[in-house]
């Protein structure tokens, strides 16, 4: 089988080469950063409070432009490509924003079909799959309500069910637990893990909740003084290490 030239981009999901960011004159937020996650791949984000977390992700779905350095998605350099090129990436992007971003006038259900609308599609064609998520995420008897009357964790809950209704090939989540109890954070995360191996989405999610991060064998990258180091001390294989070690004193 001939690989065709799009198939041959999708190799690497996100690569970035030697990539800064700094706001007006200020110092570097993010130093050198040099990043590849493959396609279907799983990873966490960590790192202190103002550390840049948020930045990095807004470098990965495009929102800012690197004050050095190359930011690709998959394996397209995006610094040369144009306006209509940039959008049918982003596209194929899911992000889980911190602030949310939903909207007042419209219901659970329609801000989670919204991107589905966008696309074209007609409400039959996705309203059962809609409205199943809702149910996964424990909305299913809010879906009618606006976003004014839900709590800071149910707004946060359709938040993350528009973010992956279209099963995007980049799902980008920033601190998506934050708002919710930990029965409900294992629950979205196994929703994350779902669209991960099912649809081979791959996974970034910024987070603080290091007990989340050992929940899932995966790599952790954190961010330390704008720099990123790759971190092997979480997940259950370091867990595991760990007890080993308590066992043998």
């Amino acid at each position: 089988m001939t690989l065709s030239r799009h198939d041959l981009f999708d190799d690497v999901a996100v690569r970035l080469d030697g990539v800064s960011l700094r706001y007006d004159s200020s110092e570097d937020i993010l130093s050198g950063i040099d990043l590849v996650l493959k396609p279907g791949s799983f990873s966490f984000l960590t790192g202190a409070s103002g550390a840049g977390k948020t930045s990095l992700l807004k470098l990965l779905y495009l929102a800012l432009k690197p004050s050095q350095g190359e930011v690709s998605l998959f394996g397209r350099p995006t610094s040369r490509l144009t306006r209509d090129q940039l959008s049918a990436l982003r596209r194929r992007v899911g992000v889980v924003f911190q602030e949310f971003r939903l909207l007042d006038h419209l219901t659970a259900y329609e801000n989670v079909a919204l991107p589905l609308r966008v696309l074209g599609r007609k409400e039959s064609t996705y309203r059962s799959d809609v409205e199943e998520l809702l149910a996964w995420v424990g909305l299913g008897e809010r879906m009618h309500a606006r976003p004014p009357t839900l709590s800071g964790g149910e707004q946060q809950r359709v938040a993350i069910a528009r973010a992956v209704v279209t099963q995007p090939d980049i799902l980008i989540a920033d601190e998506p637990t934050g708002n919710v109890d930990p029965e409900m954070g294992s629950r979205l995360m196994r929703l994350f893990l779902e669209l991960n191996k099912r649809r081979a989405t791959t996974v970034i999610i910024a987070t603080h909740d290091l007990g989340l991060v050992r929940q899932v064998e995966a790599p952790v990258f954190r961010l330390q003084h704008g720099l990123l180091v790759q971190d092997v001390e979480y997940g259950p294989v370091a867990r595991r290490r760990t007890d080993i070690a308590k066992a043998a004193e």
